[in-house]
């Protein structure tokens, strides 16, 4: 089948490279422009960009795929299908309609739940048993098109949004080349979503890992988990950020204020939240590398009473 491929991030790479291998002829690979990171400023491309160079593939990168340029360049590959993944752009009516058989997208949640940015971090942060990857046959709304195929995946009691990430990639990518093979034999049976159960997130933010100690611990644990390893879940202490990368419920002590430091030992600080303590230990204060709470404790004198969370005198 000719494919043209659209996906930007790291989530998108191995789906790239699964249709690529699975025989596909992937006619073109567009991604989004190019970058400029670090303190150098040097241009860095797409994780997408980087897999596509490896594999000898075309690669175009237009700044918006919707202008009539764009438009008419994948037309002239007269693509079978489209697949999405992750590509950062709205595509227009235009490009939904060109492929032979329609543009398929891959998207990470059991759909019509968690349609929208972000699904897999809000999966864990909301304390999900079990998420999963869906393929859907994409319109002009937002996750909104008809359901191809899922696949679930349970929640571990450690999972973080990154280890999740990681297998839901994993799970995409070989179910998108299960998907296209279906497509192409007839097989592939089309389900339209229940718009009454949708549910949609936004896309994270920094602010969002900021730890509300007024929340119970159960709560923080699985921010602190689904901000890993980005943006990361934080506090402050003596008006420094402090990310929290790794943390264990605990029975705390109501007697103390939330955000209090119940008492610091050489198996963690233990902080006190409106419901239950939690035990910190994998920290990283502001300008320093991450590191067991034991070990910043050897090098940081920090007493229990000593309240977290205030990042200004």
């Amino acid at each position: 089948m000719k494919v043209i491929f659209m996906g930007t991030p790291d989530f998108s790479v191995g789906t790239l490279k699964a249709l690529y291998e699975a025989g596909h002829e992937i006619a073109l690979v567009v991604t989004q422009p190019d970058k400029a990171k670090g303190r150098g400023k040097k241009m860095q491309p797409t994780p997408v960009k980087e897999m596509a160079l490896e594999l000898g593939l075309e690669v175009y990168q237009p700044r918006r795929v919707r202008e009539e340029e764009s438009i008419a360049y994948l037309k002239s590959f007269e693509p079978d299908m489209i697949v999405v993944v992750a590509f950062g752009q709205i595509l227009p009516k235009e490009i939904l309609e060109m492929p032979k058989y329609c543009c398929v997208n891959v998207h990470a949640s059991l759909l019509p739940k968690y349609r929208g940015a972000a699904p897999i971090q809000w999966a864990v942060i909301n304390g999900e048993k079990v998420s999963g990857v869906t393929t859907m046959r994409m319109d002009e709304g937002l996750d909104t098109g008809d359901m191809i195929m899922t696949q679930e995946v349970t929640l571990a009691d450690n999972e973080t949004g990154g280890s999740l990430f990681d297998r839901l990639a994993g799970v995409g990518a070989d179910l998108c080349v299960r998907t296209l093979e279906a497509i192409e034999q007839g097989t592939a049976v089309f389900t339209p979503q229940n718009h009454d159960e949708a549910t949609i997130t936004h896309m994270i933010k920094k602010k969002d890992g900021r730890i509300d100690f007024s929340k119970s611990a159960v709560e923080i644990e699985r921010l602190i988990r689904g901000m890993n390893p980005w943006p990361s879940a934080y506090t402050y202490l003596h008006n420094k950020m402090l990310k929290i990368w790794t943390a264990t419920v605990t029975q705390g002590d109501d007697t103390k204020a939330p955000g209090e430091i119940i008492r610091v030992g050489s198996d963690g600080i233990e902080v006190q939240t409106t419901s239950g303590g939690l035990l910190l230990w994998d920290i990283q204060l502001e300008g320093k590398k991450a590191m067991a709470a034991d070990a910043f404790l050897r090098g940081y004198q920090l007493e229990a009473g000593t309240i977290l969370g205030k990042d200004e005198e």
